[in-house]
């Protein structure tokens, strides 16, 4: 039943990062591409464009980090597990459980910092953007970093012999 429910939430988690991610580097492409194109064919800068692509940056590295939780592809020492082998699954859960507390963290941080934007209204300077909605990215990613933290969690309990 676990497993059923896990690889549900997975397929569903993995076509949204993948279609945000998509969706963010298009726009962020296409928008930088009009902005070279006018900047250098017609002496005309968009400044909007700055400031969406700074933005949409901002975005696919906090929803790129949800995806490299799934794909255990974090930033590791393995000196450690290749001098000591036995060492591996106790730091594997050590990394686990820094990961776990990061994103509690962030949800709770980040959801403080969302909501201190939401009373004061603010804005981005050209886009007018509210800023809640670039700040609740915070909390979002905490819960889907938590998730996808304890999937992993989960597989490495799963089949502990495989390590994967």
């Amino acid at each position: 039943m676990t497993g059923k429910v896990l690889n549900r939430l997975d397929k569903v988690l993995t076509t949204f990062e993948d279609w945000t991610l998509f969706i963010s580097v298009i726009v962020a492409l296409v928008a930088l591409f009009f902005n070279v194109v006018l900047r250098y064919g017609f002496n005309y800068t968009l400044a909007w464009s700055e400031e969406l692509v700074r933005e949409v940056i901002i975005y696919t590295t906090f929803i790129g980090c949800c995806s490299a939780v799934k794909n255990r592809s974090m930033i590791k020492i393995d000196a450690s597990v290749q001098l000591l082998p036995k060492l591996k699954m106790p730091l594997t859960y050590f990394s686990n459980g820094v990961i776990l507390i990061f994103s509690v963290m962030m949800m709770w941080y980040g959801y403080q910092m969302a909501a201190l934007q939401a009373r004061t209204f603010q804005k981005t300077l050209i886009l007018q953007i509210p800023l809640v909605y670039l700040y609740a990215i915070l909390p979002l990613t905490g819960l889907l970093m938590f998730i996808r933290t304890a999937q992993v969690i989960y597989q490495d309990m799963k089949s502990p012999k495989e390590g994967e």
